[in-house]
């Protein structure tokens, strides 16, 4: 009876990502050897704690291992192991297709990389997996089966767009795959990958931490297999025993990035409970980590056993790009991620990882900028996150974040560094959120600033709109938004100069504010007069607690219904357009035109702050008539 082999297409950005890896620019193709004992190592780590959980499982767990066969005469490599295997369906999700979130961003980006060595950084955030091996081979065969199901599968391919797959009565439990090797080019990189040698120092140099035996048969026909990784856990060795190298490709052993990290943090805790953590600060924040669908956490090991990836429990969401290992002494083997959550030792681990991780980010700020600003502008946004709801470590969080400000158009400045330059009697943290730093430096609000010289933070993240409401200030000194609210920039000398002037000014413009009121009333919440001006006639400013403009809009494009938020309207009693608007009241109040006027002068300071007109065709017909009557 013959089987029915079908004929299936891969998903279009399986097949361009294919085609990449066929004809990669990536020079070191090593790696797809250390991919494929990755998977290999996860399928087994699967199986053992599927068996833990499920006593009925019809499975062989006696001696789990993963084989690497090789034969020069037929120029294949395969690599064998006996996990959990895999379903027809789900050779079909994990190979036929990507289901991993931002492919098309990622191909779009490889292909308008100017040179090879940005393709590979390209790739390496990505992360290929099997894919790789079609580096080194023109053809790949899969066998696997199901730990518990009684049929297996088969399936092929050459990369070329399409894939054949084929039900095996036969097959072992676990997975095989097969290279159908390319012929050995060393110009290209391509090696003799039959050569027995020449494994053992790959899988000496990539997988020997793996914690399953990964043999080889030995050559001559009486050889025996023998094991070539050490099989030692690196979380337990001493620091000293383990190099850099070794750390290195440990984390991309976790992370299945092509990169080295940029940070290695090793923890380990002995006393009422006892748990060993090794942890990595990726060099590149990964494609999905602003995506709802992204997985986050660390993998969970109970005395050296595989309990779970993506352990959320014990990362929290700001810090979801830290990857790593942590293995507690003292829980239970079946623990589930429910049980998790409301477990007292994974809070307590969760609450030292997260402290060691803020305070390795705050050591590296002094003790290498460079590597620091590589961190924070990788994630520095996701770290912002944490101001919202780690209330805890909400001080630690600001120590470590960095932001743009007016001090240094190019390099972003810390809070400790702002505070110690801020002037004498300076009682805020000034700010302003806007879409653009362009945007931000052209306000009017700035002009004050600007004139009498203080600094302001230049905040242009959408997680910033949002955290400065919930933190009220850093080292004593409140955060001021310097478009909202009084700005008061006098010193109370210069108040008292200034004080019989300034309220003979408020008695000139009393009946100009109040009529502008009346004629905006329903745009805005109160017109007066300005002390953040110095060029611009007027701005539009929020009230101390309103939200912004952007976070307004924000809200609105998530479906949440607002109540109509109206602004202040400040005035510039200096600029000769609202003084002559006030003389112009005074002599003809009744004026229909004057109202245009104002309008007008309010229209402008909302395009002046990138704000939107209700009604631009009104606002166009006003400026023409107004323009016409100048000629």
């Amino acid at each position: 009876m013959t089987t029915p082999i079908e004929t299936l297409e891969f998903q279009s950005e399986a097949r361009q990502l294919l085609q990449l890896m066929i004809h990669s620019i990536y020079s070191n193709k090593d790696t797809f050897l250390r991919e494929l004992v990755s998977n290999a190592s996860d399928a087994l780590d699967k199986l053992r704690l599927e068996s833990y959980r499920d006593k009925d499982l019809d499975a062989d767990t006696a001696d789990l291992h993963i084989t690497i066969e090789t034969d020069p005469a037929e120029r294949t490599l395969t690599v064998r192991d006996n996990g959990i295997g895999m379903t027809r369906d789900e050779v079909i999700a994990l190979i036929g297709t990507i289901a991993k979130s931002g492919t098309a961003d990622f191909l779009t980006k490889i292909k308008e990389a100017k040179d090879a060595a940005a393709s590979q950084d390209l790739i390496g955030q990505f992360g290929v997996g099997f894919y790789a091996s079609f580096m080194v081979a023109d053809k790949v065969t899969l066998m696997t089966r199901r730990a518990g199901t009684a049929e297996g599968v088969r399936w092929e391919s050459t990369g070329e767009g399409t894939y054949t797959i084929q039900p095996v009565e036969d097959a072992p439990q676990g997975t095989a795959v097969t290279l159908h090797l390319k012929p050995e080019d060393a110009e290209d990189h391509l090696y003799d990958y039959t050569s027995p040698a020449k494994i053992r120092e790959i899988v000496k140099r990539y997988s020997d931490f793996i914690t399953w035996p990964i043999r080889m048969t030995g050559e001559g026909e009486d050889a025996k297999a023998e094991t070539v990784n050490s099989m030692k856990a690196l979380w337990a060795r001493s620091s000293s025993e383990v190099s850099e190298d070794e750390y290195h490709e440990f984390y991309k052993h976790v992370s299945h990035d092509w990169q080295d990290p940029l940070e290695t943090i090793r923890l380990q805790a002995e006393g009422t409970f006892e748990y060993q953590a090794l942890l990595f600060l990726p060099s590149r924040a990964p494609m999905d980590l602003f995506m709802r669908e992204r997985k986050r956490g660390v993998q969970l090991y109970v005395k050296r056993v595989f309990i779970m990836d993506d352990c959320e429990s014990l990362v929290p969401e700001y810090l979801r790009f830290v990857k790593g290992v942590v293995d507690a002494q003292d829980l239970s083997l079946n623990v589930s991620r429910e049980i998790l959550q409301q477990d007292r030792q994974i809070q307590l681990i969760r609450r030292r990882l997260v402290k060691k991780v803020l305070s390795t980010v705050k050591t590296m700020m002094t003790a290498d900028a460079e590597k620091y600003a590589t961190f924070w502008q990788e994630f520095g946004r996701a770290v912002k996150e944490g101001l919202l709801d780690d209330f805890e470590n909400r001080e630690a969080i600001l120590e470590i974040s960095s932001f743009a400000s007016t001090h240094d158009a190019e390099k972003p400045t810390s809070l400790r560094a702002y505070v110690e330059r801020m002037k004498d009697g300076q009682q805020h943290i000034y700010y302003m959120t806007g879409e653009s730093r362009s945007a931000i430096e052209n306000s009017p609000h700035m002009e004050a600033f600007r004139a009498k010289g203080y600094e302001v933070l230049v905040l242009t993240d959408p997680i910033d709109e949002m955290w400065v409401d919930a933190v009220p200030g850093f080292d004593g000194k409140q955060f001021q938004s310097i478009a909202k609210g009084q700005v008061d920039l006098e010193s109370d000398e210069d108040k008292k100069a200034t004080e019989v002037a300034r309220e003979q000014q408020k008695k000139d413009f009393e009946s100009l504010l109040t009529w502008m009121a009346t004629a905006l009333g329903d745009t805005v919440k109160e017109v007066r007069l300005s002390s953040r001006l110095t060029t611009s006639p007027a701005c539009i400013v929020g009230d101390t607690h309103d939200l912004t403009p952007t976070l307004e809009k924000m809200y609105r494009a998530m479906g949440q219904e607002l109540p109509p938020i109206k602004r202040i309207f400040e005035l510039n009693p200096e600029h000769a357009l609202v003084t002559g608007l006030r003389e112009a009241h005074a002599s003809r109040p009744d004026d229909e035109g004057l109202a245009e006027t104002a309008e007008l002068l309010y229209g402008m300071a909302l395009l002046a702050e990138g704000g939107e007109l209700a009604d631009p065709s009104r606002f166009i017909r006003l400026l023409a008539g107004r323009l016409e009557k100048t000629l």
